[in-house]
């Protein structure tokens, strides 16, 4: 599928969702929509599939979707995206969306869709028919390995997918359990955990386990937000739990002291978050922070990058690396 992705004013260090499914996706992305850098090249800025940054979807000649890849906080749309919006859907392009507001709500863009044979994806509508956990996760066949973090957008989805392919490039049968918008688009599967009813968070992702875990001998589960986040905490023990882990990765952001968003916040040391969330997992399914993976996409050198992982392994406890930079297979073995 030939896509376009909306970035305006963010890409690339501001649009994650962007960056993931160019990163990870099985997507032809034939532009990015960013205003602020119209002119240049995705590789001008980030190393992903090459592709041409443009000012707006009328530049566009040929493409089958766009694909919002902006996951504002809170999720709103914002009005300046309404134009390229229209003009995809007047083209006939399905609109593939990860944000809370819904696109199938929005009355113009409904009728505009109807009119043009257009689909309209919000990744982030749960199904009807989810429930509360039964506790059953930890039957399934699977060893359970569940990414966790000291804040939101360290790099939890990003290590998640690198460790299913170093996985399984190593002839392990690894699966993939998604639990947020970009993870979704990704494998065109799975449960948004932010949007669930909270008492059926943890169900949410225990009937993905269920789903999938007789199917594979492992399964990395996406975890999302960090248990310390003023906002999102809820949604990370309902992973913790629902998931019934059997192994933690600590995902942490190099030179990040405080919550984004809530500067108020100061980080825990990184023994904290070992011993919280062990701690919290314990009384479900006893779980262990088995390795570490360091987001250094702020430090410029090799050398002063592998500094960073080498202190931050230490201060862990555990084998750590930055699985963009230096790939996964360095914490593999721990993590299986």
């Amino acid at each position: 599928m030939k896509v376009a992705i909306l970035a305006h004013e963010l890409f690339p260090d501001g649009a994650k969702t962007a960056v993931g499914v160019m990163r990870y996706g099985e997507y032809d992305v034939v532009a990015v929509l960013d205003r602020e850098n119209a002119g240049d090249r995705v590789r001008d800025h980030i190393d992903l599939p090459d592709a041409p940054i443009v000012a707006g979807m009328d530049e566009i000649e040929t493409c089958d979707a766009l694909l919002i890849g902006i996951a504002p906080i809170g999720g709103g749309f914002d009005d300046s995206w309404r134009e390229d919006v229209r003009t995809a859907l007047s083209r006939g392009c399905d609109v593939i969306s990860g944000l809370h507001y819904f696109l199938t709500e929005d009355e113009e863009f409904v009728e505009l869709a109807e009119e043009n044979g257009c689909e309209l994806w919000d990744v982030r509508e749960p199904h009807d028919e989810l429930g509360v956990s039964d506790g059953i996760a930890a039957e399934v066949d699977a060893e359970i390995v569940l990414t966790v973090g000291t804040d939101c957008s360290v790099g939890k989805m990003t290590a998640t997918l690198e460790l299913v392919e170093a996985a399984r490039e190593a002839g392990v049968d690894a699966g993939f359990i998604p639990t947020g918008q970009t993870g979704i688009m990704i494998d065109g599967w799975g449960n948004p955990i932010d949007r669930v009813i909270s008492d059926f968070t943890a169900g949410a992702v225990e009937e993905m386990i269920v789903e999938r875990g007789d199917d594979h001998d492992v399964l990395f589960v996406e975890g999302q937000g960090s248990i310390v986040h003023p906002a999102y905490s809820a949604v990370t023990c309902g992973i913790l739990h629902g998931s019934m882990a059997d192994r933690l990765v600590l995902c942490h952001e190099e030179g990040r002291e405080v919550i984004h968003g809530y500067e108020s916040f100061s980080l825990p040391s990184i023994p904290r978050y070992t011993k919280l969330y062990e701690d919290l997992a314990r009384p479900v399914h006893e779980a262990e922070v088995v390795a570490g993976m360091l987001n250094t996409r702020y430090v410029d050198e090799n050398a002063a990058a592998r500094e960073a992982v080498e202190s931050y392994s230490e201060e862990l406890g555990a084998p750590a690396t930055d699985p963009v930079r230096f790939g996964a297979e360095e914490v593999l073995e721990a993590v299986l």
